[in-house]
């Protein structure tokens, strides 16, 4: 008699703690509704982060489970870019002094669309001439055209015998991904010359809080 009733009781705290954390997913969907992000809300429009190329710091064949827990930003280039890709981390290395200790949960991966000239080496020199969070990545021509098609990023490169006549353009956005490496949001203006750079930093910040807190559904699983 007394098991039995014990069971009836567990029994209706767990269905008493699966309302209550209905209740409390309904109220948290809510509340992140109303927050609006400075940058292009890209939630649930791409997959999810997915890659495997070489990473020039260390060599090594990374994929997206070496960044999982990091915000991670995504984007596409080539050391050899006069402007655009110089000005757009620039103003990366911005954002991140500005988050302060809070950069250390940021990864910003710099995938070279012109592997034919970007070696390990210079992609490395490339790197770190900018913050100590950007990894330079080099995947072979078919690891390239697999990712960039993922997030629908369009490049070209038209090798030439005389560098003065070598061509290569590629997309200037970049790709922001959470610490579960769930596509969120879409910086378009860092190639320009004053983007919302207070925005943006705002927008990183939240990300890296919501990581930092394990996200409201495991915190919420973590009850049963």
């Amino acid at each position: 008699m007394g098991l039995s009733s014990a069971a009836g009781n567990h029994a209706k705290g767990r269905v008493a703690r699966i309302l209550c954390a209905g209740m409390m997913m309904l109220a948290l969907a809510g509340c992140d509704d109303g927050q609006d992000w400075h940058a292009t809300n890209l939630t649930g429009a791409f997959p999810p982060l997915h890659f495997s190329m070489t990473r020039a710091d260390d060599g090594k064949q990374v994929t997206e489970a070496d960044y999982r827990g990091k915000a991670v930003l995504l984007y596409f280039g080539y050391t050899f870019c006069p402007d655009v890709c110089p000005t757009t981390l620039s103003h990366i290395s911005n954002i991140l002094d500005r988050m302060g200790k809070s950069a250390d949960d940021v990864r910003v991966l710099f995938v070279t669309v012109d592997p034919n000239r970007d070696t390990l080496p210079d992609l490395k020199r490339y790197a770190d001439a900018f913050a100590p969070q950007v990894d330079a990545l080099r995947g072979t021509p078919n690891e390239l055209a697999a990712l960039a098609k993922r997030y629908r990023v369009a490049y070209t490169v038209r090798p030439a015998k005389d560098d003065s006549e070598y061509e290569v353009s590629h997309g200037s956005a970049v790709y922001v991904f959470d610490g579960e490496g769930r596509i969120r949001l879409l910086f378009s203006s860092l190639s320009r010359a004053q983007p919302d750079m207070d925005g943006m930093t705002a927008d990183l910040e939240r990300l890296t809080r919501e990581d930092s807190g394990g996200g409201w559904l495991s915190r919420i699983a973590a009850w049963f």
